[in-house]
């Protein structure tokens, strides 16, 4: 019997098992034409892998609801359709099983790219990921890997509640043997997203929600500008890779530094303006490996930091960033490290404005600091 490899509209009223479907009916996978194009964020991470599956036939896609609808953001949208059922396929609603099976994947020689729904969902899958997939190219002496990507929608802004909008980036980024990618934009998205793939270690890619379909700044009140208006929603169609490790400034200034990623990055540029300060903002991308330098040589030439997320206070990656600026920028700061974060409460539904670091409360504290931190 022939191999299955994709699964169509008419698959669910033509009477026909999924797998008498003949292998080489399926759809051909084709390289994508070269140049440049408006995307959101959802469209640039879809390029993302299907470029990558073009290209390499070991790469693969998988998740819950991320084969035949798309994911139920839509990211692996038409992947199933176009490169066949044994390359984009859904998986059981098992966080810990769809990891286990992508690290065997891996250490087999495949680079699978996994779709955990939410971020919320991903703490099943937390040992795999921790004590397999980060240990085991340690483990074996290298003759092993774990080429693996793991994908998941994070952060509020959505009315998703306690459940739906958690951000868990610090709880990885713990973790030797794993990287922690956050982008805030279409094109960073699809090129740190191919480098993702393309490496040989586990990457934990975490997909700001709230930035999808625009650029959202924090001010709730006002309509979300689309992606097609931002320079760096111009994304190029073929393969192209963003480094790792490499942060990006995103706005240059003189009187104070904001570190952020996600979907803090644009919050931070509209609290700078909102207080008036020429802040220099840089955008993380990568919290392991940390562009240490970049953020060094920022604090030192401004004086101030700022350090701007969305997860909970207390253990945060904030507090990493401000010992590590402390360590390194102590003689050149001005005022005390702020930051700028959730609070230490589960993310309440009813209260989602309260809960977010909007703008008004970045720009509170760049006048904190601004006059010494009183």
């Amino acid at each position: 019997m022939a191999e299955q490899t994709t699964f169509t509209e008419s698959d669910r009223t033509d009477g026909i098992e999924p797998d008498m479907v003949d292998q080489n009916d399926a759809p051909k996978s084709e390289a994508p034409a070269t140049g440049v194009q408006p995307m959101n964020m959802i469209q640039a991470l879809n390029s993302a892998i299907d470029t990558k599956m073009s290209e390499d036939p070991n790469v693969l896609s998988f998740g819950e609801d991320a084969g035949y609808f798309g994911g139920v953001f839509r990211v692996t949208d038409k992947l199933q359709e176009k490169h066949g059922l044994t390359r984009s396929f859904d998986a059981p609603i098992s966080e810990c099983g769809i990891v286990a099976a992508a690290i065997g994947m891996g250490a087999y020689g495949l680079r699978p790219v996994v779709e955990i729904q939410f971020a919320d969902y991903i703490y099943p899958a937390y040992d795999q990921i921790v004590s397999e997939a980060a240990k085991l190219r340690y483990r074996s002496g290298g003759q092993f890997t774990s080429p693996i990507t793991v994908r998941s929608p994070y952060g509020g802004g959505i009315f998703g509640g306690q459940t739906h909008s958690q951000s868990p980036e610090s709880l990885f980024t713990h973790i030797a043997g794993l990287k922690v990618v956050i982008p805030s934009n279409p094109y960073d998205a699809k090129g740190l997203l191919t480098a993702a793939i393309e490496d040989d270690d586990p990457v934990i890619f975490f997909e700001p929600k709230r930035l999808y379909n625009g650029p959202f700044d924090g001010w709730h009140q006002k309509p979300v500008s689309p992606w097609k208006a931002q320079d760096l929603a111009q994304v190029p169609t073929g393969k192209y890779t963003v480094p790792i490790g490499k942060a990006r400034v995103m706005k240059e200034g003189a009187d104070v530094t904001i570190l952020a990623y996600g979907t803090m990055v644009w919050v931070s540029l509209a609290g700078a303006e909102h207080a008036g300060v020429d802040a220099e903002v840089i955008d993380l991308r990568t919290l392991v490996p940390l562009d240490i330098e970049t953020i060094e040589a920022s604090v030192k030439k401004t004086g101030r930091c700022v350090i701007v997320h969305e997860a909970p206070k207390t253990s945060g990656f904030g507090g990493e960033l401000s010992a590590l600026v402390q360590e390194r920028c102590f003689y050149h700061l001005e005022a005390p490290i702020a930051r700028v974060t959730g609070w230490d409460t589960p993310y309440p539904h009813a209260f989602e404005w309260e809960y977010f670091p909007g703008p008004e409360r970045v720009a509170a504290a760049l006048k904190s600091v601004m006059s010494g931190g009183r």
